[in-house]
C-alpha cells in the first residue's frame, strides 16, 4: 500500500497517509476540519541496491558463504584422495607376449 502526501489549503497542515490505492481521496483536514485538503503528487519510493551490484548473491547470508567454502574444501579433499588411491595401485604385470606366426615358423625351421 502506498503512502500519500496531503496538504490543507486553509491551515497549511501537511501530513502523510498510508492508504490503499482503491481508497478515495480524503477531503476533510484532521487539524481544522474544513474540506480544503488536497492530495499531492509524491516522488514515490526509491529502490536501494546494496553491495557491489544488485545480484542475488550480494544478499546471501554469511552461513551460506561458510557452507560454500566447506563444500569446496570437501570436494578438493575427495579429489586428492582419489588421485592418491590411483597412485598407490600396483602397476599391472604385462602379459607375456605370444610368439607371432613368423617367429613360430622360424623356430620350426
Amino acid at each position: 500500500m502506498p503512502t500519500y502526501d496531503y496538504h490543507c489549503k486553509n491551515c497549511d497542515h501537511a501530513f502523510e497517509l498510508f492508504q490503499s490505492m482503491s481508497a478515495g481521496v480524503k477531503k476533510k483536514c484532521p487539524e481544522c476540519g474544513k474540506m480544503t485538503l488536497e492530495r499531492l503528487i509524491g516522488t514515490g519510493a526509491a529502490v536501494i541496491f546494496k553491495g557491489s551490484g544488485f545480484y542475488e548473491t550480494d544478499y546471501r547470508s554469511k552461513s551460506y558463504s561458510s557452507d560454500k567454502e566447506a563444500d569446496k574444501k570437501a570436494a578438493k579433499e575427495s579429489t586428492e584422495s582419489k588421485s592418491d588411491k590411483k597412485s598407490e595401485k600396483k602397476p599391472e604385470k604385462k602379459a607375456e607376449s605370444k610368439p607371432t606366426k613368423t617367429e613360430s615358423k622360424a623356430k620350426k625351421d
